[in-house]
């Protein structure tokens, strides 16, 4: 047997997609590591092909030399498993989880010469006062909203203070995925997109909410995204964990930020059907902490090689509507 590429987070929202991507180019060579618990997620892992799946604790247990099992050998990991959750509150959990979780994974790469890719993400940001660069000088002064952000912001810096991102023999790559839509994502309950809360909202009222503005500057609606297809999220994924010898931290958005009624808009057209909106007030709690505005630089990652283009968003939506929200639905 070939060496296993490891895949956390593989019965979740990106992870699954990558899995089936990796599956398409031929590899099935693959250890999945998730925690299924007792929703419906494990239904994402049908009609993938994989080596084994183990749980994270016992997949950390084997990277420590604990348990009778030896670890088999593994080329690298692609490391999506996370709390993805922007409203978490229990910081010990996110540092435990987030940040600890993935620093232990990582060391083991960098001790066993194997590639590590990792999620990283646009919350790190914070309200994009200070923009979306992601060169090395300035991620240090960024400044996240919640806690969910920061537990990704300790391990890029982290990482940075150790030059891990710059290392001559295998270096690490970060990604911080933008907003991510697309197939596979039902099992995240209100942390969906809003294609998926949309389509759902357009089927059984006719009617989609969004919240209204609060500041002056931008009108209800108006509010901006940087929306990424997940197909293309992947592509980008695949290609750092291919090209081993690229580090960095990147973007991986499309550099083209949208409005939330531009993203509906193309869901009713999708469906074939009027837009009807509704704005509702944001909560309060939600209001110091919400992002107006967020768009990648893409030059990085473009510099890196990565030359593909990206979805558009209505072409996004029309796939995502079409060939997966729609026959599920019937």
């Amino acid at each position: 047997m070939s060496k296993l590429t490891v895949v956390t987070g593989a019965a979740g929202f990106i992870g699954r997609n990558v899995v089936a991507e990796l599956n398409r180019r031929g590899n099935r060579d693959l250890l999945l590591v998730d925690r299924l618990g007792t929703d419906e997620r494990w239904k994402n892992l049908v009609g993938l092909e994989y080596e084994d799946i183990l749980s994270p604790e016992e997949f950390l247990d084997r990277t420590q030399g604990i348990g009778e099992a030896p670890l088999p050998e593994i080329e690298g990991i692609i490391h999506l498993g996370a709390c993805s959750a922007t409203t978490e509150r229990d910081a010990d959990y996110l540092l435990r989880n987030n940040y600890a979780y993935t620093r232990s994974l990582c060391e083991w790469c960098l001790a066993n010469n194997a590639r590590f890719v990792y999620a990283s993400s646009a919350a790190t940001y914070g309200d994009g006062a200070l923009g979306y660069d992601d060169d090395d000088f300035v991620t240090p002064t960024l400044q996240p909203l919640n806690m969910y952000g920061y537990s990704k912001h300790m391990f890029d810096l982290w990482a940075l203070r150790h030059g891990l991102f710059s290392r001559e023999k295998n270096p690490i790559a970060g990604l911080k995925y933008f907003n991510v839509y697309g197939p596979y994502e039902d099992h995240k309950d209100d942390m969906r997109s809003v294609v998926n809360k949309s389509f759902g909202q357009i089927g059984e009222k006719g009617t989609v909410q969004l919240f209204k503005s609060h500041r002056p500057e931008y009108r209800d609606g108006e509010q901006m995204r940087d929306f990424i297809y997940v197909k293309d999220a992947v592509n980008v994924t695949l290609f750092f964990y291919e090209e081993k010898n690229k580090g960095g931290l990147f973007n991986c958005g499309t550099g083209n930020a949208r409005t939330w009624r531009d993203l509906v808009t193309a869901v009713y057209a999708a469906m074939g059907r009027e837009p009807k909106i509704d704005y509702i007030p944001m909560p309060d709690h939600l209001q110091g902490k919400y992002q107006y505005f967020t768009e990648a630089r893409p030059d990085k990652l473009r510099a890196a090689g990565y030359a593909a283009p990206f979805t558009t968003l209505e072409d996004g939506i029309r796939d995502y509507v079409v060939h997966y929200l729609q026959p599920r639905s019937r």
